[in-house]
């Protein structure tokens, strides 16, 4: 978590920084574009790799190195000269965040119970949201002095979660839950991919990145600023508003989910975020706008932690490239919900961008009903691997 909470903030910190400095070398919007999903597609490409470290060296090996990868090239993007090497040194360190990310999933899911499972994933994604809440605004001060000064301050951020998982996260701690370590034990893709619950998580993960960060990270801002005619405060206050609800509900959200059930945590999470898009749908006013991000925050907290817990339930040893999957379906959220959204806003309305990601949503909301339940209440957890519909 200390390790997770220095990414948080450092990534917060350089956000806001990313396409000032990319547009000080005097390229067009599209480019800034470019710069923003570059990351995102080197992390997306590299996740089964990640994810074969992971079972090769271990989590504590492939953490410390991923985010020591990331804060060089994060250095290296500071002094970059022109945008080609802010680009490159960009999408590189999207493979050392890919490492990072898939190490970090595996240390929380194997290291706790299935009746502890929940909590630790609303701690970790509490780490993200208080860590992500509290960098722009130091990024934004830093941004004033230098555009440059943000990925240093991040490089060192990035360096200390290094150290922090080098010297702290020892092996005796890690995988709680297993049979055995060897790779014969490990959950296989064909395994994973065999159990509806753990494809249904995957379908969780792309839509619930799409809504969640597909429309922040494209249209929305412009939606409040052009079509409800307020300001980027709004814009800000919204997020805000957002993230705290979201961190103020995560650990009730994670134990309800570990009392009773995935399954019944999803279910509230998805019919919640869907009210919650729908409001914003059909906002017509800056208070039907932050009215959506309440919503959103309240039903997020639910939805946000019960796929990654799903994944953790049906793992046993080692299983990163089993999370890897999970992490990459999540990415591809991210990296083809802003295009589409875009794309469609363009074509024809903000609120047909909307409306597309509500009847999108609907996917998710009919297959939370159909999620098996995969919580052990039998206390410490031996995965039966057999695929989940032969029992059904």
């Amino acid at each position: 978590m200390a390790a997770s909470f220095f990414v948080a903030v450092g990534f917060g910190i350089v956000m806001p920084a990313i396409p000032v400095f990319a547009k000080s070398f005097g390229v067009n919007n599209a480019a800034i574009g470019l710069m923003v999903s570059a990351f995102a597609i080197t992390r997306f490409g590299s996740g089964l790799i990640s994810g074969t470290l992971v079972d090769r060296f271990g989590e504590r090996a492939v953490f410390s190195s991923g985010v020591f990868m990331v804060s060089l090239f994060t250095f290296l993007a500071g002094i970059a000269q022109n945008y080609g090497q802010l680009l490159f040194f960009r999408a590189a360190g999207g493979l050392g965040s890919s490492m990072f990310s898939v190490a970090a999933s595996s240390v929380i899911l194997r290291s706790v119970r299935d009746d502890q499972r929940g909590q630790a994933q609303s701690v970790y994604q509490g780490s993200f949201i208080v860590g992500g809440m509290a960098g722009p605004a130091i990024g934004g001060l830093l941004s004033v002095i230098s555009l440059r000064a943000p990925f240093f301050v991040y490089s060192v951020l990035l360096f200390c979660s290094g150290v922090v998982a080098l010297f702290f996260l020892k092996g005796d701690s890690i995988g709680a839950k297993k049979v055995s370590d060897s790779a014969e034990s490990a959950t296989t893709i064909r395994e994973a991919l065999a159990m509806p619950a753990y494809r249904i998580a995957l379908v969780l993960a792309f839509i619930g990145t799409w809504v969640f960060l597909g429309m922040r990270a494209s249209i929305l801002p412009v939606f409040v600023t052009e079509k409800l005619h307020s300001t980027t405060a709004v814009v800000g206050y919204g997020f805000a508003v957002s993230a705290i609800v979201q961190g103020l509900i995560l650990l009730k959200a994670g134990r309800f989910s570990d009392q009773n059930g995935r399954r019944a945590a999803a279910i509230i999470g998805s019919n919640v975020v869907f009210v919650g898009i729908l409001v914003l749908t059909f906002s017509v006013n800056a208070f039907m706008f932050l009215l959506s991000m309440t919503i959103l925050g309240f039903g997020g907290a639910f939805l946000a932690t019960t796929p990654a817990s799903i994944v953790g339930d049906i793992i046993k040893g080692k299983g990163g490239k089993v999370i890897a999957i999970f992490q990459m379906a999540g990415d591809a959220g991210m990296i083809f919900g802003p295009i589409v959204i875009g794309a469609i806003s363009d074509a024809y309305s903000y609120r047909t961008a909307f409306g597309f990601s509500a009847a999108i949503f609907v996917i998710a909301l009919v297959l939370v009903y159909q999620i098996p339940e995969t919580r052990n209440t039998d206390g410490p957890q031996v995965i039966n691997l057999k695929p989940i519909d032969e029992d059904l």
